[in-house]
């Protein structure tokens, strides 16, 4: 008995595609050790491509020179500057740390500040709320913030002893940022003709990644690290300690929209209020809902675009996902997987509809 030639093709062509699906798997698994290395390579590479086709423009038939000439800019801009933030960072995080372990920064004490200055009405209406239980309540926030304040130190010294896998993930990066950078166009084409996709939903869905990836650094990232120098700068002019790390947990939380860096300064403030330092707990409200709440809606507009951004309840949830499941590389990723998937449910739409108006 003799399989019809039809047949054989399509055995022969399911195995060769499950081929290609268990190869492309295990390449994933052996890229897993640098994946963040990998990813932060394409968002270098995306976020310069720009800069790259203007140099290469200026150096026709040299690709290997405008590719390093970027480089070396990228390694200027944001990758000098980083290495010193993270410095600076573990060195306060060190110093708080051990501020904490003396018992200079006495969380209970603060609280027990701040309880004894609240006004007679202020308790009357915590009694009215059943919240009268101070010392339990005290007991509470001490504890977690001597732990929150524990564990952000740990990290950061753990990012200073782990400093041999960050270079060797820091090459890889640059590394791959350059050979994407002189052979981005090309690689693009590649990918593009071998994707499985008709040519317009592969053109929607590759300009649909790379608006996502910009809008998401540089809409966010940017207005973040911008929000963050403002805070640790105003924290620093009313004489708070730790103002850099407040900085930088200001800049973090200004990556959620609906809550951003008012989750850091707000309390802040009303401490400062209850402690009786009444003009720093103004200049921090003051500051805080008119400098650094300003901030995103007059940078992302320009940086960004109003057309090219997600909703932002749909950034918050899916920022919130991504890191939890990815950690910080999830700022990134969470965005990109939901603009993707908004990107792949309109082109669905759209070819239903013009399928019914084809019918």
């Amino acid at each position: 008995m003799t399989i019809p030639p039809s047949r054989s093709y399509k055995l022969e062509d399911g195995f060769f595609l499950s081929l290609v699906i268990l190869v492309s798997i295990a390449f994933a698994a052996v890229l897993e050790p640098f994946f963040a290395a990998v990813l932060w390579g394409v968002i270098v590479a995306v976020l310069f491509w720009p800069i790259q086709q203007r140099i290469a423009a200026r150096m026709p038939g040299r690709r290997n020179s405008a590719a390093l000439i970027t480089l070396l800019l990228i390694i200027a801009i944001v990758i000098i500057p980083a290495i010193l933030l993270v410095s600076a960072l573990i060195t306060e995080a060190a110093h708080v740390y051990a501020q904490i372990q003396s018992g200079q920064i006495d969380f209970a004490r603060m609280f027990a500040q701040m309880q004894a200055a609240l006004p007679e009405w202020a308790h009357g209406m915590l009694r009215r709320f059943g919240l009268s239980n101070f010392d339990a309540a005290r007991i509470t926030v001490t504890r977690g913030l001597t732990s929150s304040f524990r564990t952000w130190a740990g990290q950061a010294l753990l990012i200073g002893q782990g400093a041999f896998s960050f270079i060797i993930a820091l090459g890889v990066m640059l590394y791959l940022s350059f050979f994407l950078l002189r052979d981005g166009e090309r690689l693009s084409q590649r990918f593009a003709e071998a994707a499985p996709l008709r040519p317009h939903q592969r053109e929607a869905l590759l300009t649909r990644f790379v608006v996502v990836i910009r809008a998401t650094v540089k809409g966010s990232l940017v207005v973040a690290i911008v929000q963050g120098v403002l805070g640790g700068l105003i924290f620093w002019a009313v004489g708070i300690q730790g103002a850099l790390l407040w900085g930088v947990l200001m800049g973090a939380f200004s990556l959620l929209p609906a809550i951003g860096a008012a989750i850091v300064w707000g309390p802040v403030a009303l401490y400062l209020f209850a402690t009786g330092a009444i003009w720093q707990g103004v200049v921090v409200v003051v500051s805080g809902a008119l400098i650094i709440g300003s901030v995103d809606n007059v940078l992302r507009p320009i940086l960004v675009g109003r057309d090219t951004r997600i909703p932002d309840y749909v950034v918050l949830i899916s920022t919130l996902g991504g890191i939890e499941l990815f950690g910080f590389n999830g700022i990134v990723i969470g965005p990109v997987i939901a603009a993707l998937f908004i990107a792949t449910w309109n082109i669905f739409t759209q070819m239903r509809r013009e399928g019914e108006i084809v019918g």
